[in-house]
């Protein structure tokens, strides 16, 4: 029998999953106006899955990045369920360090199990790609916020969760792995994974606690609840835009040494 810990950590598995929530760029278009996307990684590919563009936030021109799942079977097939290939990872970072270089902040929003494990990712560097994210967004002298919208699974998430704050919404979860890939790792059993969830510690409510993340936001669903979110996505902004580029990497420097 489950434990109220495991039934109400797995509930949150669950919501984050649902496919209700809003669709990246249905997101992208209820927070900023004039999106242009942007395509390809400069090294051969363009991945579906990634979307990434610079929009209007009010007064603020941003670059945001996002990781979009499907809304039908077919969209999803084309996106790999919201996984991403290394094409577009490399899209990510090619379009945050195009970011620093004009000095616009980056809107990362998430939305993924994890980056996309099949033999084609292993051939062209999905690890590379994943760590080269990690490793060059720590260091661009820009304003990086991102915003777990749904699921956020494993390097796939942290790739793009390497800046200044990560915010979630009520209804998302973050960590290292699945709780069926842990239920299967330690135990041997996927059934187990409301247990797994529970110990892993992924609902916004804990991590909040744990500071792993830095703030947790009401849940969007439409483009009324949406101007609320662009509104304290600006003022964050606009704050961090405020720190010098020097300050703002101490800042953030520091916030990943706390871990």
């Amino acid at each position: 029998m489950k434990t109220q810990r495991e039934h109400r950590a797995y509930a949150a598995v669950q919501a984050a999953r649902a496919t209700t929530k809003i669709p990246i760029q249905t997101l992208i278009d209820d927070l900023v106006t004039d999106f242009f996307p942007l395509h390809g990684d400069r090294t051969g590919g363009d991945d579906p899955a990634l979307i990434g563009g610079i929009g209007q936030l009010g007064d603020l021109p941003i670059t945001i990045v996002g990781i979009q799942k499907g809304a039908t079977t077919q969209e999803n097939i084309a996106r790999h369920f919201g996984s991403a290939l290394p094409e577009g990872y490399r899209k990510a970072l090619r379009l945050m360090k195009e970011a620093a270089k004009f000095r616009r902040p980056v809107l990362a929003l998430i939305n993924t199990p994890g980056a996309f494990p099949d033999k084609h990712s292993e051939d062209f560097g999905q690890g590379e790609a994943i760590a080269r994210c990690l490793l060059e967004g720590m260091q661009l002298p820009t304003p990086i916020l991102s915003v777990i919208v749904g699921e956020g699974g494993s390097g796939g998430a942290l790739a793009l969760a390497c800046g200044d704050e990560v915010w979630m919404f009520q209804h998302s979860t973050y960590a290292i792995l699945s709780p069926e890939g842990y239920a299967s790792i330690m135990w041997k059993d996927a059934t187990r994974a409301p247990e797994a969830a529970a110990k892993l510690g992924l609902t916004p409510k804990e991590l909040l606690a744990e500071h792993i993340v830095d703030r947790v936001v009401t849940e969007v669903a439409n483009a009324d609840q949406a101007q609320d979110l662009a509104k304290a996505i600006h003022a964050r902004l606009t704050g961090l835009l405020a720190l010098s580029p020097e300050d703002l990497l101490a800042r953030r420097h520091a916030r990943y040494r706390h871990f």
